[in-house]
């Protein structure tokens, strides 16, 4: 006799919703956050405007306070390449800048390897001392590079003083333990698999590094680069003890133009605003080129 057997009935099976909604709990009301936006961005604009229609403006115009000038005029921009010596100043800055962001970002995405996937001794010294070199400032170092750097052309007749790798040093005791910390930070967040699996493979450490780490680590390699472009474009305190008149960089060179402006009876406004956007073209230009690698990564989705 075999017992009749009812079949059984699925439970229906409850489904989570796909669209998940995400509340997100704001500092400031709509109406509130739109005006401190606002705001903010008058005080940077006009400011930038300002420079803008001064530099097209006659030095007259200036010295009046005539926002927008009643003649348009771009004899500023050809006369600051005679008058500032802007020539010479932008072009030692970019050697000066774009070589020490270059050798620092190498350097640092090499050395942060190192710290990151290999067990030494002294290896947390190390991390805490990159960090403690963080806050020393930099005038302190001002007259010992100084004193180092030309004792070096009195005892070993190596001439550093006013010369264009001299500075680069400079820069790089100060860029590199910071690209070094910034890379550190980036590849601990790298998955472990994908050396693992080129380890397998038989790569070396060296093969490892040229063809994993290095095409992942783009948007810090980029990060630590321009902070140290960026220290080298600006720095005035060394560029002005460490450079001549042949290897002064833009920034020494609109130093020296804006003093030599003061007690005259009508200073070239028009001159010292358009080599001032003149000079900070390269930057903007930069970040433009490189915002891609600055605002996203390029590890997600590596490992699901």
């Amino acid at each position: 006799m075999t017992a009749a057997t009812s079949p059984r009935v699925p439970r229906p099976v409850r489904r989570r919703s796909t669209s998940r909604q995400t509340q997100v709990t704001r500092l400031l009301p709509n109406g509130v956050r739109a005006a401190v936006i606002a705001i903010l961005c008058f005080l940077v604009v006009v400011p930038l405007a300002y420079m803008v229609f001064g530099s097209l403006n006659s030095d007259l115009g200036v010295a009046q306070g005539d926002f927008f000038p009643t003649d348009f005029t771009w004899d500023n921009y050809a006369k600051i390449w005679t008058t500032v010596g802007l020539g010479n100043g932008i072009m030692n800055s970019i050697i000066i800048a774009g070589t020490t962001a270059i050798i620092s970002a190498v350097l640092g995405v090499i050395t942060a390897y190192v710290l990151v996937r290999f067990t030494f001794l002294g290896r947390v010294t190390i991390l805490r001392s990159l960090l403690g070199l963080q806050s020393i400032p930099g005038t302190l170092m001002l007259l010992p590079l100084f004193v180092v750097f030309s004792s070096a052309s009195t005892y070993l007749g190596i001439t550093v003083v006013g010369t264009r790798w001299g500075l680069m040093l400079t820069y790089l005791t100060f860029t590199l333990p910071f690209s070094t910390w910034v890379m550190v930070t980036y590849l601990r967040g790298l998955p472990h698999e994908l050396e693992e699996a080129a380890r397998i493979d038989g790569a070396s450490n060296i093969r490892t590094l040229a063809s994993i780490i290095l095409p992942l680590s783009w948007p810090g390699i980029v990060v630590s680069g321009i902070f140290a472009f960026l220290l080298g474009w600006n720095d005035v305190l060394f560029a002005s003890v460490l450079t001549n008149p042949d290897t002064q960089t833009v920034a020494i060179a609109l130093q020296v133009f804006g003093a030599a402006q003061e007690g005259v009876g009508l200073p070239l406004y028009g001159q010292m605003m358009a080599a001032s956007l003149v000079s900070a073209a390269p930057v903007v230009l930069l970040y433009l080129v490189l915002q891609r690698y600055l605002l996203s990564g390029l590890t997600s989705g590596g490992v699901k």
